[in-house]
């Protein structure tokens, strides 16, 4: 009788511990209601349960993607779709300049680019709400934003000389088993400019054509969190089809419930 109980107490705790399918190279992020650092008048935004890949897409994975989509090759990419500079430090189509970097995160591809690799994997890019709601976490905290040695080493990666050198998962994982949020390079969000438009366009679903250029800047809910500024300022900088040394990115996905 107690083996009995002991394996029906097992299999509910497995249950429960995998209650929510998570993909391989993915975290779970619990959905909560939260308040933006940097939003529209102090807005509270719902951000619902999504998986988030652990670690920013590296050069090699997007070298095996070009391999199998050659239309986004550095040689075959579409202008209107990315700029000259997109993959610069490639020496070809199917080369970097530097074979050690690998392990380092991609840069210099646009958001367009990044979009199509995450479709082609089944996955899609984080929301602006998605990626800040996961970013706000600190290695015990889900909101470390209240922590002035959170945003102070923040900044001091901000304002250090940024490196595309730098392999993934040397920064440690935060609350949720996410590494390199921040540190690392800046990510390309789906909606990455959008805090900037008029009207309430954060929350339509309008053309992607809305989202390459905008305007001043809103609200902030706290002029100190100069982070997120610079965060949401660099955001409203840029176009979709820019590729950037220091910009990167990573795939996101609903959570799917399996109960």
């Amino acid at each position: 009788m107690r083996t009995k109980i002991f394996r029906l107490s097992f299999i509910m705790m497995f249950i429960h511990m995998f209650s929510f399918g998570q993909s391989e190279g993915m975290a779970h992020i619990d959905g909560a209601r939260y308040i933006p650092l940097y939003g529209r008048d102090s807005t509270v935004v719902e951000v619902k349960d999504f998986e988030l890949d652990v670690y920013p897409v590296t050069n090699k994975q997007y070298l095996d993607f070009v391999k199998n989509f050659p239309k986004w090759q550095k040689s075959k990419a579409k202008k209107i779709f990315a700029d000259g500079s997109y993959l610069r430090n490639w020496t070809n189509d199917l080369e970097l300049k530097d074979s050690e970097l690998l392990n380092s995160p991609v840069t210099y591809v646009s958001w367009f680019a990044a979009k199509a690799y995450c479709e082609c994997q089944g996955k899609r890019l984080p929301t602006m709400d998605e990626w800040e709601y996961a970013a706000m976490a600190d290695e015990t905290l889900k909101d470390a934003r209240i922590k002035k040695s959170y945003n102070e080493q923040i900044l001091s990666w901000y304002e250090a000389p940024r490196s595309n050198e730098n392999v993934i998962g040397q920064n440690p994982k935060n609350f949720w088993g996410v590494h390199d949020l921040h540190g690392l390079v800046w990510e390309w969000t789906s909606d990455f400019n959008s805090v900037l438009l008029s009207g309430e366009s954060r929350k339509d679903n309008e053309k992607d054509n809305n989202l390459f250029c905008g305007s001043a800047s809103l609200g902030s809910t706290d002029l100190m969190n100069y982070a997120a500024f610079m965060r949401y300022a660099f955001r409203g900088s840029i176009k979709a089809n820019y590729a950037i040394k220091n910009l990167g990115f990573r795939c996101a996905k609903d959570a799917e419930n399996i109960k």
